[in-house]
């Protein structure tokens, strides 16, 4: 990625962290808030790996990139995250929650366990909340920020295969509509939902190479599944002034797979 070049100023001289930016969607999305001229603090849980090679990319750019490690699905953790990101970078502009637990090892709804359905609860649910509660003051206290949540589609149809994974994401939506209402007008809080996307994680599931792809693609009127750099900007216009009146929202960017709404 880091042979993409500088694409729009939108973050000129602003601060972004990306949550879960070592692999897949977060990595992309923290690359391309680079191009666009954010210096960029990547979190990561346990791709540490990941991590360093998404750092290594923004600063090919030129942009500065800090490296931090969290486990979200604890409030102390994240109180210690809030604490070195801000020691880090003083004032922190864009918050992207990207973290979330796909509970990938759930092949239908048979499989769900006490176990799968805790992580799941902890990372997507109370992680999400408390990353937007703990960081969201900070942001108030210094008088702006705008904070992008990434939920799914998946909240449209629900998931027979893992219905833990919906049952979180639609959370998602409660936890930005409270935030959105209880930081206005000085922090924003939206919710990003992509399609499926092309991730490495996904092209290694069974299922994904077993068919599921090519009945996804027919099923969409833009005829293909994309890879996360396609939709990482997308992702980011909710930080954008562009998006300035826009808080509480849900962005959905699926190919027209869905097409939710009125």
């Amino acid at each position: 990625m880091s042979d993409n070049p500088q694409i729009f100023p939108r973050f000129a001289g602003k601060t972004v962290l990306v949550t879960g930016a070592g692999t897949g969607f977060g990595a992309a999305i923290a690359h391309r808030a680079a191009q666009e001229g954010a210096d960029v603090v990547v979190h990561y849980n346990r791709s540490r790996e990941g991590a360093e090679r998404t750092a290594a990319g923004i600063r090919e750019l030129g942009r500065t990139a800090h490296i931090v490690q969290a486990d979200i699905a604890t409030w102390p953790a994240i109180e210690k995250l809030a604490d070195e990101v801000f020691g880090l970078v003083g004032t922190l502009d864009v918050l992207v929650n990207n973290v979330g637990d796909f509970a990938s090892e759930t092949q239908g709804w048979q499989d769900l366990t006490p176990e799968s359905l805790d992580r799941v609860i902890d990372v997507d649910v109370k992680g999400t909340l408390v990353m937007t509660h703990v960081f969201g003051a900070r942001m108030l206290a210094q008088g702006h920020g705008s904070i992008v949540n990434i939920g799914s589609t998946v909240v449209v149809r629900g998931s027979a295969r893992a219905p833990q994974y919906a049952a979180a994401k639609y959370a998602i939506l409660g936890i930005t509509k409270s935030y959105a209402t209880a930081f206005a007008p000085a922090v924003r809080v939206n919710t990003f939902a992509p399609g499926f996307m092309e991730t490495e994680a996904l092209k290694a599931r069974a299922d994904w190479k077993a068919g599921r792809r090519e009945k996804l693609i027919a099923a969409t009127p833009m005829g293909r599944i994309p890879e996360p750099e396609v939709v990482a900007g997308t992702a980011l216009f909710l930080a954008t002034e562009e998006a300035d009146h826009i808080t509480g929202s849900y962005l959905v960017a699926d190919g027209g797979y869905n097409m939710i709404g009125a």
